[in-house]
């Protein structure tokens, strides 16, 4: 029966794309081990922050990253000012006779061409970007350099830890603590295909092609593959940012970064290349096509488990499921300034990332490109 066929395939494909892949990646790792050759190493680093309008947050991000212990003649800091009207500039210059480097972009052009303007302005071995959000411990510089003693690493991402208002860490939320444990996996026996945009560090070889409409984390990746380097992400490098303000604006977040994933998945196609890229071909088509295409495999599994639910109590118990767990979700998402239960957690972010993954779609094929930036308040 077709209607049964669509509904098992959708199904397996989407506990495949969330459990299947990392399963198969610890299989792998029994015969397959990609250690990190790091030790301590002192290396010429530029690092580059990129800001739109930042006056309220741009001085608590320059203190924090000159406190970083790391020797000053061996670090460059440069602030990429993209297009900045309010008094983010000012506040920068401010600060120029401890060496911070002020690139004024006078017109707005987004996020990927002030980096690529700041690349060019870099004098560093090792370049480092970060988020005027993101905060990082005294030692992370140091940290996230030391992998790049080891030569076969091009890049490196830090990991993520979301603080409260009361500054607790909440990081160790259930997705994150997945995402980072896949990272782990995929580093353990090939490369990252995906890094944190806010703190992530490469070789400079590695960005000197970066493009205006392409992520510049996600093209970093790909840019260490073609070169024959890899991706790892280190566990020790941490990136701590302050939890969203606005939902709806984390939503719209979501629903960009989708939509620029999808535009440089589909110019870099050829890593699909198995013969070619061999494992890290597996890695791009199940991190990133496979999981874009979950929202799809759901629409499909709900709607024939609702078709097969006139023939089968078994199907009927599993449609009353899938039903409930999306009304949780959709239930969570439109109420406001109420309290969010437990249980109610996992069905809401589900729901919340795949309509996000579903609207970057629809997006990217009206031909939507997105080449501005508006960072999450936080």
């Amino acid at each position: 029966m077709l209607t049964e066929i669509l509904f098992i395939v959708s199904f397996v494909s989407v506990v495949y794309s969330y459990f299947g892949y990392p399963v198969s990646l610890k299989l792998i790792n029994f015969i397959r081990v990609k250690n990190v050759d790091s030790y301590p190493i002192i290396l010429n680093v530029s690092f580059i922050v990129t800001v739109h309008n930042e006056e309220n947050r741009i001085k608590e991000k320059l203190n924090n990253t000159l406190s970083l212990d790391y020797p000053k003649d061996k670090f460059q800091l440069i602030v990429a000012s993209d297009g900045s009207d309010d008094r983010t500039n000012e506040i920068v210059m401010n600060y120029q006779d401890k060496g911070v480097q002020l690139l004024k972009i006078p017109e707005r052009q987004g996020k990927e061409h002030a980096q690529k303007e700041a690349v060019k302005k870099a004098n560093g071995d090792i370049l480092v970007f970060s988020d005027v959000a993101t905060r990082l411990s005294v030692e992370g510089l140091r940290q996230i350099v030391s992998n790049f003693s080891d030569k076969s690493i091009g890049a490196v991402s830090g990991e993520d830890r979301i603080v409260a208002k009361d500054n607790v860490v909440t990081g160790e939320n259930l997705y994150v603590k997945y995402e980072m444990w896949l990272r782990s996996l995929e580093s353990n026996v090939s490369s990252l295909v995906g890094m944190s945009g806010s703190f992530f560090a490469a070789r400079k070889e590695i960005c000197e092609d970066f493009a205006e409409d392409m992520q510049s984390d996600f093209r970093t990746v790909l840019n260490c593959i073609r070169k024959g380097y890899r991706a790892i992400s280190d566990p020790k490098s941490i990136g701590y940012y302050a939890d969203v303000s606005n939902k709806t604006h984390e939503f719209d977040r979501k629903v960009r970064t989708v939509l620029r994933g999808l535009t440089v998945f589909f110019r870099n196609i050829e890593f699909l290349n198995f013969s070619k890229y061999g494992l890290f071909s597996y890695q791009y088509f199940c991190h990133k096509l496979l999981r874009w295409l979950v929202p799809i495999f759901l629409t499909v599994a709900l709607l024939t488990n609702f078709i097969l639910s006139f023939h089968s109590s078994g199907y009927l118990v599993l449609f009353l499921c899938q039903f409930m767990f999306y009304f949780l979700g959709f239930f969570g998402m439109k109420r406001k300034n109420a309290k969010i239960y437990k249980y109610e957690k996992i069905p809401i972010y589900f729901v919340t990332v795949n309509l996000a993954i579903l609207l970057g779609w629809y997006k990217y094929f009206k031909g939507e490109r997105i080449v501005l930036w508006t960072p999450s308040r936080r």
